[in-house]
């Protein structure tokens, strides 16, 4: 019998895969250009294939968003940029938010821009999915999820969002309502719950990029790119509004800038775990506050603007039992950290919404694909 030697076979083979298995281990560890959200589903070539598995990658606040998939789950694909905000036609992005009854996963079939004329109103088990192609919510109103929960929106950029008059919109389950006037805001979340904004792009608005209010709790908000704006994301109504004192926020692997002057968030009463995010300057401040908000900034990565202003926080004064910490924060050009009294300030997460926070030197990494993914269908993403 003859015996062959394989091994000058296999070794060109192991030298290949060997790069792979160290750049695999360095990312389960932390490390890596990959954080544990992304690592969850970017690495597979046939994500568009699975896209539901997206699904069980949300961490934070949030928790998992298996009730987004699973048994009655419709999918939509919206072929039409028009908008209608009354008699939405079938293909339109508000016909499959409005028309479509339960559960349903809605994607996009090319590049397009779409111009809403009022705010597009969201229900509950709603994943808005822009994976694979660059669509734009621009020149027209944003998004308002109003007592929705279970609600993923993912991969779109936002951009010149610009305030609606009242008037008559069509809502989920196909319900017109006479609808009160929006400010320009890109997304707004009102009473809602359980919802995940991840991988969006956001910019240039009128109002606020994203105000999460009214009484509105378990919400993650992760891999997002605001840049060139002001009021960038409000978390809590106003003042007087105490129910938010309930809220919670996970604010997770997103870069803040350029160009970006304040609310990167602006709290108010509750509490936000603000984690492995890259501020890239600011004007006013970075992370401000009132009402006795409770604030944890864990591992970010925080670049003060040439100016004098190097202060991170701003808090309305008056305030008697502020909890503001910072952990293992990076401070360049001379940022620094405002912090306060630090009595119960661990998130509490459970099994669902626990993850492992990476280092700040890793932000840059693990920022470095926030906003908007380039996707190809038919590769990694």
């Amino acid at each position: 019998m003859k015996i062959f030697n394989i091994a000058p076979l296999l070794l060109p083979l192991l030298l290949l895969l060997i790069p792979s298995f160290i750049a695999d281990a360095a990312r389960a560890r932390g490390g890596g250009h990959i954080n544990v959200i992304d690592r969850c589903w970017r690495r597979d070539p046939l994500w568009s294939k699975n896209r539901q598995r997206l699904a069980a990658c949300s961490v934070g606040f949030v928790g998992k968003m298996r009730n987004n998939r699973g048994l009655g789950l419709r999918l939509y694909v919206v072929t039409d940029a028009s908008d209608d905000p009354v008699k939405p036609r079938p293909g339109t992005l508000r016909y499959g938010t409005s028309m479509i009854q339960g559960k349903v996963w809605i994607t996009f079939a090319r590049d397009m821009q779409i111009k809403l004329e009022r705010p597009l109103l969201i229900g509950s088990y709603v994943t808005v999915d822009g994976r694979g192609v660059d669509v734009h919510i621009a020149g027209g109103a944003g998004f308002l999820l109003n007592q929705a929960h279970d609600v993923i929106i993912h991969g779109l950029q936002f951009h010149h969002i610009r305030a609606a008059a009242p008037g008559p919109v069509v809502g989920p389950g196909g319900k017109v309502t006479n609808m009160w006037g929006s400010d320009g805001d890109a997304i707004r979340l009102v009473s809602s719950s359980k919802i995940w904004i991840d991988h969006n792009t956001l910019y240039a608005g009128e109002d606020g990029l994203l105000d999460v209010t009214r009484g509105s709790n378990g919400i993650t908000i992760s891999n997002n790119w605001f840049h060139d704006h002001d009021k960038v994301m409000l978390l809590g109504h106003d003042d007087g509004f105490v129910e938010d004192r309930n809220m919670h926020v996970t604010v997770v692997f997103n870069r803040f800038g350029p160009n970006c002057n304040q609310r990167m968030p602006r709290i108010r009463h509750g509490y936000a775990h603000v984690a492995n995010n890259l501020y890239d300057g600011w004007k006013h401040y970075a992370i401000g506050g009132s009402m006795n908000p409770r604030v944890k900034s864990e591992a970010n990565f925080f670049i003060a603007p040439p100016n004098n202003n190097k202060a991170v926080t701003w808090r309305v004064s008056g305030g008697e039992r502020w909890s503001w910490k910072s952990v293992n924060d990076i401070f360049v050009n001379g940022a620094f950290f405002g912090e306060t009294d630090h009595k119960g300030l661990e998130p509490g997460y459970n099994l669902r919404q626990r993850f492992a926070v990476g280092k700040a030197s890793s932000v840059r990494s693990l920022t470095k694909f926030a906003g908007a993914l380039r996707c190809s269908l038919r590769s990694r993403c």
